[in-house]
């Protein structure tokens, strides 16, 4: 099975990719700000990271930046789901090596999940 970490520190957002994810037959790890998704990274061991920006405790860019340390995370691909626009995305963020970037505003649940399909070339 598939698995997908989700790295978002709002609750409904988190739990609602959780359901949609899981229904869409991923098997799904949550955390609720970086310090606790690079936790869950170095379990769970994820095949792809949703990754929100802005968190309590570490941001996305400061966990990112942590991930890529792990031997066997250095490739993991990564979608950041945020709501800051690309253009107020952190400069840092392509040397992270972030495959694609996702508005929360601009896209539905569905199209998150078809996105993440393509990502891993899931049909």
């Amino acid at each position: 099975m598939t698995k997908i970490a989700i790295i978002e520190d709002d609750q409904v957002i988190n739990q609602m990719y959780r359901m949609k994810f899981e229904a869409a037959g991923f098997d799904v790890a949550t955390a609720s700000d970086g310090e606790a998704g690079v936790a869950i990274v170095k379990k769970f061991h994820p095949d792809l990271i949703l990754l929100d920006l802005q968190m309590p405790n570490m941001n996305g860019v400061e966990a990112l930046s942590l991930i890529r340390t792990l031997p066997s995370h250095k490739q993991t691909p990564v979608i950041v789901l945020t709501n800051l626009g690309e253009e107020e995305a952190p400069d840092g963020l392509r040397k992270l090596g972030v495959h694609s970037y996702i508005v929360k505003a601009d896209f539905t649940p569905r199209q998150v999940v078809e996105r993440v399909k393509h990502a891993l070339n899931i049909r």
